[in-house]
């Protein structure tokens, strides 16, 4: 069972490239993600109301299976910032997609 879970709120950078960016999210990311230790499984959606009010349509859900949820999710950001764990232009960055841990309660 996890022990945490990583909740990310994004969307493609332009609508022309939704194709675009489900295929890297999908096909590079998610395992580049699942890649760094502690990351265990991921899952993807897409919202289904039209009325969205955050404006992100897809969501994704990282399952961390680690004593130190902080340590997994900083070594996540180095490989972010190394190169290890690149992103896509596809991606809307401005502003930001959201993130947030999730611990599990016993």
């Amino acid at each position: 069972m996890p022990k945490g879970i990583m909740v990310v709120q994004s969307r493609p950078s332009d609508p022309a490239r939704e194709d675009e960016y489900n295929a890297w999210y999908s096909g590079t990311h998610l395992a580049d993600v699942c890649a760094v230790p502690g990351f265990v499984r991921a899952r993807r959606y897409k919202v289904r109301d039209a009325a969205n009010p955050s404006g992100h349509a897809y969501l994704a859900v990282y399952e961390i299976e680690s004593d130190d949820l902080d340590a997994t999710v900083a070594e996540l950001s180095v490989r972010a910032g190394d190169g290890r764990l690149p992103m896509s232009d596809a991606l809307q960055l401005d502003p930001p997609p959201t993130v947030a841990v999730y611990e599990l309660l016993d």
